[in-house]
């Protein structure tokens, strides 16, 4: 009998802070995402989830750079694999930094939630998708009452022949439910 224990893994979540000039539009992105992948990879950790969480202003500089992109990726590895990504991070050169938390509590509800960058993303989309004209909106026949109420209030409209306007006339307004008790 081995008296080596299997080492289980766990759920990581890892945030890879990387120079904003080379994950920024038009630059690299690919080839950022491409070297987490590849430190992962080799630390034999599967990938559950990689994102952009978002571009800041550093609060001091890390190797000269004043801004930097944040990304967000949750990971399962075993634990004694976590100091070797941390170890290929600092000998990294698109990585400037990395925290990486154990995230077992987290449900897959929250690890898809939006970040900061795709909500910014979801609204661009929202103001770019075409504005309903107020012509268009003025073309659309108005309502009529019968499609309004549900059929069983249209039934007993048909039955008493009177609006539902004059059935509630001479209630005082707060006993709203005087008819209800009928």
């Amino acid at each position: 009998m081995s008296l080596k224990t299997t080492a289980k893994s766990k759920l990581y979540e890892g945030m890879f802070l990387v120079d904003s000039a080379e994950a920024g539009a038009g630059a690299d992105w690919d080839g950022v995402i491409a070297a987490i992948k590849k430190i992962l990879q080799r630390a034999e950790a599967q990938i559950v989830s990689i994102k952009k969480w978002d571009d800041r202003r550093l609060a001091y500089e890390i190797k000269g750079k004043g801004r930097g992109t944040y990304i967000l990726c949750y990971f399962r590895a075993d634990g004694e694999k976590i100091q070797g990504i941390e170890k290929a991070v600092q000998l990294s050169e698109k990585i400037m930094r990395v925290l990486i938390l154990n995230a077992d509590r987290l449900t897959p509800e929250d690890i898809e939630k939006d970040t900061p960058a795709t909500k910014v993303e979801k609204e661009k989309e929202k103001r770019q998708a075409p504005q309903e004209t107020p012509e268009a909106a003025q073309a659309e026949p108005p309502s009529t009452r019968e499609e309004e109420l549900t059929a069983e209030e249209a039934e007993q409209d048909e039955i008493t022949k009177q609006p539902r306007d004059q059935e509630a006339e001479g209630l005082p307004e707060s006993e709203p439910n005087a008819l209800a008790d009928d």
